[in-house]
C-alpha cells in the first residue's frame, strides 16, 4: 500500500466522504462505541471533510440496529463472529442500501470482498468463500428486515444544558425518558463516595461535571456506572449527565454523555444545582433543566479547583493540549479550527 508497494493507497484515497458515511452507518447497526462521536469528526476534519453530530443524527434516522453485542447485549465478539459476523452485517447493510459499496478500502475497490470469508485449502493455499447469508444466532445478529430496533443505536439530545450523546440500544425502553433531581457531584470519586455513605435513596439525575477535554482531557468514567446500575436495580429512576466520556461501559443506565459546551468553558452543565429538575428525553431528543428561566440566566456558572487533574505523573506536558482543545462535537482535537 505504500510508495515502495505494487498497489499504492495513500490514506487521501480511502478516507472520503462514503467512507465515513459508511463508518457511521456501521456504529448505529453494531451499537459501536460512543467514542467515534468523537474521533471520527477528528479524522473527517483531517481529511478536509466537515463532519458533524446532526450527521450522526440523520444517520440514525434510517439505520436499523442489527446487532446484540457488549454493552448493548450480552453477546461478546465471539458469538458475534459465530453468528454471521462483520460479513452477514455487511451483505444485509448493503442488500438494504445503506452502505457505498464503491468504496476504497485497505482491502482494496468495493466493499462485495467483505461478504466473503477466508479459509485455507487441502494444500494450505488461501481461498474465498461466501459468507453466511443467514443469522446463526437471532438473539446475538438479525437482518435488515428484522432489526432489534429500526433506528441506530446512538441518538443526539439537544436542549437548554447543550448537546449530548447517548446510546439508546442498551436501555430498557421504560427509561429512555427519565425526569428526576439533579444531584451534583465533580468528579466520579464524589459519586462513588456518596454511594458508600447510603445516599442516594430516591430518584435522581447524577450530574458528573468537569470531566470534558478542557478539564481534564475527558477521560473514561467507568466508576460510574457500577454505582448507579445497583441503584437502578433497587427501582430507582437513574440518569447519568456528563461533560466526560463514558464508551464501553454505556449500558443499561441512560446516560448523555460528551455534554457540550463542558463545565470547565461555562456550559450550562456548571449552572446546574443539586435539586433542578432535569428531563433526558431520548425518544424526542431533548436534555433539559425544568428551572425558571429568569433564575436559570442569573446563575454564575461554578467554578472547581482542577489542579490535582493537572499535576503529578506528566499530566504538566498536555498543559498546552488542554488550553487549545475543541468542543466535543467538534472531536475534541486541537485542529478544531482548521475546518469550519
Amino acid at each position: 500500500m505504500t510508495s515502495l508497494g505494487n498497489d499504492y493507497t495513500p490514506i487521501g484515497k480511502v478516507l472520503d466522504e462514503r467512507a465515513f458515511v459508511n463508518s457511521i452507518i456501521g456504529l448505529h447497526a453494531t451499537g459501536g462505541s460512543t467514542n467515534h462521536t468523537l474521533h471520527l469528526v477528528a479524522m473527517a476534519a483531517a481529511a478536509g471533510l466537515s463532519l458533524t453530530w446532526d450527521d450522526f443524527a440523520d444517520l440514525a434516522e434510517v439505520t436499523p440496529l442489527l446487532a446484540r453485542i457488549y454493552p448493548n447485549g450480552s453477546a461478546d465478539v465471539n458469538h458475534f463472529h459465530a453468528a454471521g459476523g462483520t460479513g452477514f452485517l455487511i451483505r444485509e447493510l448493503l442488500g438494504a442500501g445503506l452502505l457505498h459499496g464503491n468504496t476504497k478500502t485497505v482491502g482494496g475497490a468495493g466493499l462485495a470482498a467483505y461478504v466473503k470469508e477466508p479459509k485455507l485449502g487441502s494444500d494450505g493455499e488461501l481461498t474465498w468463500h461466501d459468507g453466511p447469508r443467514a443469522s446463526g444466532d437471532c438473539s446475538v445478529l438479525r437482518g435488515a428486515v428484522e432489526p432489534f430496533q429500526s433506528t441506530g443505536a446512538l441518538q443526539v439530545l439537544d436542549g437548554n444544558l447543550g448537546r449530548a450523546v447517548i446510546k439508546t440500544s442498551g436501555v430498557a425502553p421504560q427509561r429512555h425518558l427519565i425526569e428526576a433531581p439533579a444531584r451534583v457531584f465533580n468528579s466520579q470519586e464524589e459519586l462513588q463516595d456518596s454511594f458508600a455513605a447510603g445516599a442516594p435513596t430516591s430518584d435522581f439525575v447524577a450530574v458528573v461535571r468537569f470531566q470534558g477535554p478542557k478539564a481534564n482531557g475527558m477521560p473514561e468514567l467507568h466508576k460510574l456506572m457500577p454505582p448507579l446500575g445497583v441503584l437502578q436495580d433497587r427501582g430507582l429512576k437513574v440518569a447519568l449527565v456528563t461533560d466526560g466520556r463514558l464508551s464501553g461501559a454505556s449500558g443499561k443506565v441512560p446516560a448523555a454523555i460528551h455534554v457540550t459546551p463542558e463545565a470547565a468553558e461555562g456550559g450550562a452543565i456548571a449552572r446546574i444545582r443539586d435539586g433542578d429538575l432535569v428531563r433526558l428525553d431520548a425518544v424526542a431528543g431533548r436534555l433539559e433543566v425544568l428551572v425558571d428561566s429568569d433564575d436559570w440566566c442569573a446563575r454564575v456558572p461554578a467554578q472547581v479547583d482542577l489542579s490535582a487533574s493537572h499535576v503529578g505523573v506528566g499530566r504538566e506536558l498536555f498543559a498546552v493540549f488542554r488550553e487549545r482543545v475543541g468542543r466535543a462535537d467538534s472531536g475534541a482535537s486541537i485542529f478544531a479550527e482548521v475546518v469550519k
